[in-house]
């Protein structure tokens, strides 16, 4: 397996180079104008934050990389889709609302602001696929249609895969509700009968109808007929229509790897990993947790996999940040060389999803440390 170029800078800053500066030079060290951005629409993959979560990124790094972009006559957007679990993202409107809120607005930014998979997360491209865990994916329509593909990625833990980065932001961040449905369950939702207050909607939205409201007043689901779209789950506004976890973590990651695949497909495209506020859990909930370890730098490459590689080792080597949650049974300074992600949640395999990742050809796991 041939080795990838990772290119790295740490966070130290003069008053000639702050961090922004710093950002794009590591980006034009690592090659990324060597992608045709004239006139192309390319599409700036972040995570928004939910509100009252703190660790998300800040817009001025999105803005550092839209001014570059629209240098090279690029036609940037930023954008994310919408979440599987009810909050104030799991709707186009509402999830505009929290990106501004945070700060991802056209003002802050110079750029426009476009939900991948639209209002209801029900808009979206089946890509092809025919690998061993997707025969397709579901990735919002504006993300499946742009030219170009930058993910700009907070590296963090992660409840469910151990952590999220690069693979983790295209897989299941570029996935409409359908998608995310499969990557998470599986496939196949069920009716919260106590929730559930008989309006049709979800009735009314199924295309397959395997969605009734009987007599009793409760939506039903024909099993026989449902395909697991999540059509259902992304257009009930009473959390009725409901996910059935049941999917280990090693077979999402495995499926997340197959998704990020798909969002690259037959296109160019760029990833940038900032690990900072290195929090244990995903910037979905409305909180942040004490970092795992000291804010380490930004990386970046054309290789998602070699990407998260790296960032994964780096966050091995560093020591434990005193009073984090992998301390509460530790002393942090036994803990430089551990798997922090693996300690904070025990019950995930990371590592299994890079791993697929290159089994299908998105990456390496190996790579080249450029420390710029």
């Amino acid at each position: 397996m041939s080795s990838s170029k990772v290119y790295f800078t740490n966070l130290r800053t003069k008053p000639s180079q702050n961090l922004l500066k710093k950002l794009d030079n590591l980006v034009i060290k690592a090659g990324i104008d060597k992608i045709d951005f004239e006139k192309k629409l390319v599409a700036v993959k972040l995570h928004f934050g939910e509100p009252g979560n703190l660790a998300y990124l800040r817009p001025n790094y999105a803005a550092t990389i839209v001014k570059m972009l629209k240098a090279k006559k690029a036609i940037p957007f930023l954008t994310d889709c919408n979440t599987l679990y009810s909050g104030r993202r799991s709707n186009g409107p509402s999830h505009l609302e929290a990106a501004f809120e945070n700060g991802y607005n056209p003002l802050a930014t110079d750029c426009p602001v476009v939900i991948g998979d639209g209002i209801k997360g029900t808009e979206y491209r089946e890509i092809e696929l025919d690998l061993e865990y997707c025969s397709s994916a579901k990735i919002g329509s504006a993300i499946a249609d742009a030219d170009v593909i930058i993910s700009m990625n907070h590296f963090k833990g992660h409840e469910m895969t151990g952590f999220g980065g690069a693979l983790k932001n295209l897989g299941m961040g570029c996935a409409s509700v359908g998608g995310k449905l499969f990557l998470h369950s599986g496939s196949s939702p069920e009716i919260s009968e106590e929730n559930c207050t008989g309006c049709r909607i979800c009735e009314k939205n199924c295309a397959y109808d395997a969605v009734v409201v009987r007599k009793d007043k409760i939506a039903h689901i024909d099993y026989e007929k449902c395909v697991g779209c999540g059509q259902c789950v992304a257009v009930c506004q009473y959390d009725s229509a409901q996910v059935v976890w049941q999917n280990s973590s090693e077979t999402v990651c495995k499926r997340i790897a197959e998704y990020s695949l798909a969002v690259v497909k037959d296109k160019p495209s760029f990833h940038i990993n900032f690990i900072m506020n290195v929090s244990p859990n995903c910037d979905c909930w409305n909180f942040n947790d004490y970092p795992l370890v000291p804010d380490l730098g930004i990386a970046a490459s054309f290789d998602p996999v070699a990407l998260d590689q790296a960032c994964a080792d780096m966050v091995k080597a560093a020591p434990a940040l005193p009073g984090s949650i992998i301390c509460d049974d530790h002393e942090h300074n036994d803990l430089q060389g551990k798997d922090k992600f693996k300690m904070a949640h025990p019950d995930t395999f990371w590592q299994a999803g890079l791993e697929h990742a290159a089994k299908i050809g998105l990456g390496s796991t190996e790579y080249e440390l450029i420390t710029i």
